[in-house]
């Protein structure tokens, strides 16, 4: 094997209570894909930290470019050739993409000129690192403006002008539609022909088989197994990732449905949603299926009040229901768990058991003042029954791990007692451990009745969890698919609008 480009050995760090990494060794070379997996907690996120000089280790040896090696800052990590590309994109949204590329590393004029930025100069190698990559990119435009992709298309380009040897790539595909996915496995592609080492995160188990070399598995801060990526398999990595056999990751029990729970006719919002018309029933799980901007999560919105559709008719339970507004939507039983559980599903500074209180606090107050015993009462109950894996009812939801957060979030709407649920990505950024409970109780709801709206960009997860599947394409729904008949490819051919 040829001389790692990157390698760690024994590292070790802990952090108050916790030991998060325990004598973790991890190598990666010049062009390679390695890929780091493990669940939430596993120590990830504190490895690639003290890779990128956010953390320092507390025992053990980094080796870079052949020579022991510290990482003081992330500056220093990052002037010596080491980038980070996180799934929350770290850009300068009112700042064009040229600035964002320099921010931190104007370049000055060779010759003294009296300006103290070259941007003619920044301008060209940016052109020049751009068109190497087979992309095209408008250098002036505000970076708020670019999609998802193009946004992460900036870090990588950034992380070249920086002559980077190493980047780090977490959870990349989060924010990204799947045409999107395909032309950045074929960017890392051409990176690793390039000689980058690339250290590739994911939740996503297809991905790895796809793009990696090798994989390395941790587990409670240690490192279970390194492997090259065709001497193993989707089952022994998630075996190796969780300590068992999961043997249904998409757990759905049959279950009878039974009458119409909500009924919506012809939904229509400006050029967003046209003439949507599905009926849920009671004990059923049905998928929504669509590319991103097909309508899918405005729809969502639409039917939870955060943005009223104009033309349609909403009924629950047989019965006309206008819905405004969300404080309206909880009071007529329909709860939302939105994609972005940390932005919009939780207050993180909020301690665990007042995020799984927010959704009743009226149904626990008394003349406006909140009975903190009741509270405390609801919030243990949803822990237990939730499995919500936390040191305490009172530490803040922000110190959890994503599947317990997104747990949390179940629980804070379970606690509304609705009729109507609708998960949006309900999976996105979590493990595959946290994954399967998530399914499991999903199914276990649907069990006792309830009627789940189930928003997902995973087709397994919707081939696996759903009774039925709705495909929606610009605004519309293009199909209708039962569980014994839907597959991947006709999902796809309805969401690009091909039938």
């Amino acid at each position: 094997m040829a001389e790692p480009l990157l390698q760690l050995r024994g590292i070790t760090k802990q952090f108050p209570g916790v030991l998060a990494l325990d004598g973790v060794d991890f190598a990666l070379t010049a062009g390679e894909v390695h890929a780091l997996v493990g669940e939430n907690g596993a120590g990830k996120s504190t490895l690639i930290k003290i890779i990128s000089g956010v953390h320092q280790p507390d025992a053990g040896r980094i080796d870079y470019l052949g020579a022991p090696a510290t990482f003081p800052t992330p500056r220093a990590a990052a002037d010596r050739g080491i980038a980070v590309i996180y799934q929350e994109i770290a850009l300068f949204g009112d700042l064009s993409v040229l600035e964002n590329l320099y921010v931190g590393a104007y370049l000055r004029p060779l010759r003294t000129t009296g300006r103290r930025v070259d941007w003619a100069r920044m301008r060209a190698r940016a052109q020049e690192v751009v068109a190497s990559l087979g992309v095209e990119l408008d250098l002036g435009a505000p970076v708020h403006r670019l999609s998802a992709a193009q946004q992460q298309l900036v870090e990588i380009a950034r992380a070249l002008l920086r002559d980077a040897r190493v980047i780090i790539m977490d959870e990349p595909t989060g924010p990204l539609a799947q045409p999107d996915v395909g032309r950045l496995f074929s960017l890392i592609r051409q990176l690793r022909s390039r000689g980058v080492g690339i250290v590739y995160i994911s939740h996503r188990l297809e991905e790895i088989f796809a793009v990696a070399d090798r994989v390395t598995v941790l587990r409670d801060g240690r490192r279970i197994i390194t492997a090259p990526v065709a001497h193993t398999s989707r089952d022994a990595l998630i075996h190796d990732m969780v300590g068992r056999t999961l043997d249904a990751l998409y757990p759905k029990s049959a279950v009878k449905a039974g009458a119409p729970v909500l009924e919506v006719d012809a939904l229509s919002k400006d050029a967003a949603l046209a003439d949507v018309s599905f009926v849920l029933h009671r004990g059923e799980i049905v998928g929504l299926a669509g590319l991103v901007g097909s309508g899918r999560t405005t729809l969502a919105h639409a039917l939870f009040g955060i943005d009223p559709p104009q033309r349609g008719r909403v009924r629950l339970d047989g019965v006309d229901a206008r819905v405004s507004h969300p404080g309206q939507a909880r009071e007529l039983g329909i709860a939302y768990i939105p994609e972005e559980r940390q932005r919009q599903g939780l207050v993180l500074p909020f301690p665990v058991g007042e995020n799984l209180s927010l959704a009743i606090l009226r149904r626990l107050s008394r003349l406006g003042f909140v009975d903190h015993a009741r509270e405390a009462a609801v919030a243990r109950d949803f822990v237990r029954r939730l499995d919500i894996r936390t040191p305490g009812i009172n530490v803040p939801a922000a110190a959890l791990s994503g599947g317990n957060q997104q747990k949390v979030v179940v629980g804070k709407w379970l606690a509304a007692q609705p009729r109507v649920l609708i998960m949006d990505e309900p999976t996105r950024g979590v493990d595959v451990g946290a994954k399967a409970e998530i399914h499991r109780l999903m199914s276990e709801l649907a069990g006792r009745g309830l009627g789940i709206l189930l928003i997902s960009s995973e087709l397994p997860e919707l081939l696996g969890m759903s009774d039925r599947i709705l495909v929606m394409h610009r605004g519309r729904i293009t199909g209708e698919l039962r569980r014994d008949e839907a597959t991947q490819e006709k999902i796809m051919t309805l969401a690009t609008g091909v039938a």
